[in-house]
């Protein structure tokens, strides 16, 4: 059963990364620097602990969500913010003396790796921890919890690129590079907190919920075409 619950879990990562890693086919990154923004993502989790922890000593948000307020305090103070200012440290980490990276893909390539070396302990965790239930929960979580980190790293490593690259540009990238993915992973959460405080407005949320993963995979979709468009006109003017 463990190895069944660690396959489940591990899959819909595997995927992802697979995929992001053949959409960078103009300059594949090394297979050995793809492996350390993975597991160095995977350090990103109790990194993120030094500040969820605290927020919530400060009042911030509570772990016991009972009103949509609760839920939206929870989402961000509790999850988007801790959890994604931890994954670009990781990714500044990664990236600051990395000499592969020189094109506007491999941003977000990096990302991904660290988003989802994040997602894959995480799966793991839930998994074991509804293991009566763990093929329901990993189903549902393969559909959208780990999507959702994928598409909060392409949004990261998006920005990141664009702040690398444009340095002159406005100075509104460098403050998307966490901002952005903070608020998708933040109304990603609310929404979800929400449904469940919120019981009579549940099918709305629900819909508003599903509407949303479109729009953010769609969002996502796009910032991985315009990079490469971009890397590829570079190659091009050369």
């Amino acid at each position: 059963m463990y190895y069944q619950i660690l396959i489940t879990a591990l899959l819909p990562v595997a995927i992802l990364l697979f995929y992001i890693y053949r959409k960078d086919k103009n300059s594949p990154e090394p297979t050995s620097q793809l492996v350390k923004a993975f597991l160095m993502g995977i350090l990103s989790i109790p990194l993120s602990l030094c500040l969820s922890v605290p927020f919530e000593a400060m009042g911030l948000y509570s772990s016991i969500v009972t009103t949509v307020g609760e839920s939206i305090k929870m989402a961000f103070f509790g999850a988007a913010i801790p959890e994604e200012a931890a994954k670009l440290f990781i990714l500044w980490l990664v990236l600051r003396k990395n000499p592969y990276f020189d094109e506007k893909m491999d941003g977000i390539v990096y990302a991904v790796c660290v988003s989802l070396g994040f997602a894959a302990v995480e799966n793991v965790m839930y998994l074991f921890m509804n293991a009566e239930e763990f093929l329901s929960v990993g189903i549902a979580r393969a559909i959208f919890a780990v999507p959702g980190h994928f598409c909060f790293g392409i949004l990261m490593g998006y920005y990141y690129s664009l702040a690398k690259f444009y340095p002159h540009s406005p100075k509104q990238n460098k403050t998307l590079v966490l901002v952005a993915p903070v608020i998708a992973h933040g109304v990603y959460d609310a929404i979800l907190f929400a449904t469940d405080v919120a019981v009579g407005w549940s099918a709305i949320l629900t819909m508003v919920f599903l509407y949303f993963c479109y729009k953010m995979w769609r969002r996502a979709s796009r910032s991985i075409e315009e990079h490469l468009q971009r890397d590829k006109e570079i190659v091009e003017n050369i």
